[in-house]
C-alpha cells in the first residue's frame, strides 16, 4: 500500500482557487481606493477607477457670457472657449442635456430670433445675434480627456482639512486601547489556565457569555457611569475600548496558554520559580502568537471605530479619523477626490499592522483547537 505521506489532496486546486479569490476580493477595493485618491475630480465622476489609465469621454456644461458680447457692425457677437479641462479638442457638442453630442465640431445651429451658434473643434465658440443678447445659453461639450493624476487631494486633506490632527488623535486612542486590554487579559488568562482556585469554571463561563453582549447594549450605561465618576476624554474611551475588548482577549489567551506543555510549567515550579517568574519568562514569550493575534483585532477595531469615539470624545479637538471623514461626507459629499484620499489615509496604518502581524493571526486563532 502506497504511503499517504506527501500525497496532495484531490481538491487542493479548489482550496488554492478559493484563497486566491478571497485575496482578490479583499485587494480590489483597496486598489480602487488608492487609484481614485490620485485621480482628478472630473475624471472620478466621468469613469470608474479601472479606466484611470485610459482616455475617457467627458461631458461638461458651459454657459455663454452675455457680458462679453461686442457689437460688430449690425450684429452682436459673443466669443469664448468651451473646452473641458485636460481635453485637446471637442468631439461633439449640443444644446440639450438629453442630446449633449448631437452636433459636430464646426457645425452652426440656428437659435431662432436671428441668432446662431458655432462651436469649433478647438473649443472656441461664436454666437452671432441680430439683437443684443440678454440671456446666456447652455452648451454641452463632449471630448476625449487623457488620464490625469494629481497630489492636490493629498495636499488639501493633509494640510487643510484637519485630517493630520485627527490622525494623531486616532493613534492616541488606538495604541493605549490596544496595550491596556492585552496587559490585563494576559494576567487573567494565565490565572484561569494554570492557577487553581474556586469558581474558576464560573469565571470562564461568564467571560464566554460576555462575548455575545452587544456593544450598543452597554454603551449608554457605561457613558452614565463615566459621567458619575467624572471620567472623560481619552481616559474614558481607553477604558471603554478595554472593557469591550477584554472578553475576547481573555478567551483567546486562555485557550492558547492552556495548550502549552504542562511539563514546562511544572518543572519551573519544581525549580522554585514563582508565578510571576513563570508568567514573564515562560508564558509570555510562548504566547506571542496569541498576543499578536488579539493585537490585530483590537487595533483594527479601535482605529476604525466611530460609535465609541463619537460618544466618549465629543470635543472637536479630540476628533478621530472616522469622525472627520463622516463630517467630510456631509460637507464635501460631491468632492470624491478628497473623500478617497481621506479614506485611503485612514487605512494605511491598519494595513501596515495587519501585514506585519498576519503570520501570527492563524496560529493565535487556532490556539487550543487541537491537541
Amino acid at each position: 500500500m502506497e504511503s499517504m505521506a506527501g500525497k496532495r489532496p484531490a481538491l487542493s486546486w479548489a482550496v488554492n482557487l478559493s484563497a486566491a479569490a478571497l485575496v482578490l476580493l479583499w485587494l480590489i477595493p483597496t486598489l480602487g481606493l488608492l487609484v481614485t485618491s490620485f485621480r482628478d475630480k472630473d475624471q472620478i465622476l466621468a469613469s470608474g477607477w479601472w479606466e484611470a489609465f485610459f482616455s475617457s469621454e467627458q461631458t461638461e456644461r458651459f454657459r455663454t457670457d452675455p457680458g462679453a458680447q461686442a457689437q460688430v457692425g449690425a450684429e452682436w457677437v459673443i466669443e469664448g472657449v468651451v473646452l473641458p479641462k485636460g481635453a485637446d479638442s471637442v468631439a461633439a457638442w449640443g444644446l440639450k442635456a438629453t442630446e449633449p453630442g448631437a452636433l459636430a465640431p464646426g457645425e452652426t445651429v440656428d437659435l431662432g430670433d436671428g441668432a446662431s451658434l458655432t462651436v469649433n473643434e478647438d473649443g472656441s465658440y461664436r454666437l452671432v445675434s441680430q439683437t443684443e443678447v440678454e440671456d446666456d445659453r447652455r452648451i454641452f461639450v463632449q471630448s476625449e480627456v487623457p488620464p490625469s493624476f494629481t497630489l492636490d487631494g493629498y495636499r488639501r486633506v493633509l494640510t487643510g482639512e484637519g485630517i493630520d490632527k485627527a490622525f494623531f488623535n486616532t493613534a492616541t486612542v488606538a495604541i493605549p486601547a490596544t496595550i491596556i486590554p492585552i496587559l490585563m487579559a494576559a494576567f487573567a488568562a494565565y490565572a484561569l489556565a494554570w492557577m487553581e482556585f474556586s469558581a474558576r469554571g464560573v469565571l470562564i463561563a461568564i467571560i464566554v457569555g460576555l462575548l455575545v453582549v452587544p456593544l450598543q447594549l452597554a454603551l449608554i450605561p457605561m457613558k452614565i457611569l463615566h459621567s458619575n465618576l467624572g471620567i472623560s476624554g481619552y481616559l474614558g474611551v481607553w477604558l471603554a475600548h478595554s472593557g469591550f475588548g477584554l472578553p475576547l482577549a481573555i478567551y483567546l489567551l486562555r485557550n492558547y496558554m492552556a495548550g502549552l506543555p504542562r511539563d514546562i510549567i511544572e518543572n519551573a515550579r519544581v525549580d522554585g520559580a514563582t508565578e510571576f517568574q513563570i508568567f514573564f519568562k515562560i508564558i509570555l514569550p510562548l504566547s506571542f502568537p496569541a498576543l499578536a493575534s488579539f493585537s490585530i483585532f483590537q487595533f483594527l477595531w479601535t482605529w476604525n471605530d466611530l460609535l465609541v469615539a463619537k460618544v466618549f470624545l465629543p470635543s472637536k479637538e479630540q476628533e478621530v479619523l472616522t469622525v472627520g471623514i463622516a463630517k467630510m461626507m456631509g460637507s464635501k459629499g460631491g468632492e470624491w477626490d478628497l473623500l478617497a484620499v481621506a479614506g485611503f489615509v485612514s487605512i494605511v496604518v491598519p494595513l501596515i499592522v495587519f501585514f506585519s502581524l498576519q503570520r501570527f493571526l492563524v496560529r493565535g486563532l487556532l490556539a487550543g483547537s487541537v491537541k
